[in-house]
């Protein structure tokens, strides 16, 4: 690694943390010529996966729209981002242990639904009203209904 400050390319990891159950790793370094110490973090390159949406089109896949409508979804719910995060790890780590290279949007949507339901049941209806697109109250209550009795 070399060192920010002098350029020098020989330095000492003196501290490491892991974050994200392992997948992050932060390092603390010291430059063995300047002394400075700096940070880097390293993090393991995952392979890419596509989604594949409705109307049959590919993207790669987004941690950024998937942590969006989390929060959309928790908006104004005692859910903390921390869990939040957690939930995306698992639909990540999920999808990575089945080894697959693309995924149909849906599954991740059912996913998501999946531990919305179990985390809070009012940001599990907000993200399955979307979600499921329902067209009238009748589908919206319904899909109530059917929380109060499970």
């Amino acid at each position: 690694m070399r060192c920010p400050y002098c350029g020098h390319d020989e330095d000492k990891v003196v501290d490491s943390r892991s974050r994200e159950d392992g997948r992050v790793v932060r390092r603390r370094r010291l430059c063995l010529a300047c002394g400075q110490r700096f940070s880097t973090v390293e993090e393991i390159e995952d392979k890419t996966l596509y989604v594949i949406k409705s109307d049959s089109r590919r993207e790669e896949y987004d941690r950024g729209k998937l942590m969006r409508g989390l929060k959309i979804a928790c908006s104004k719910r005692p859910v903390s981002i921390e869990k939040l995060e957690q939930v995306a790890n698992e639909i990540e780590m999920s999808i990575q242990s089945d080894f697959v290279k693309e995924i149909q949007s849906r599954k991740i949507g059912e996913m998501v639904s999946c531990r919305l339901r179990e985390i809070d049941e009012v940001a599990y209806v907000r993200f399955a009203s979307v979600y499921r697109n329902f067209k009238d109250k009748e589908e919206f209550l319904k899909e109530l209904n059917e929380l109060k009795t499970n």
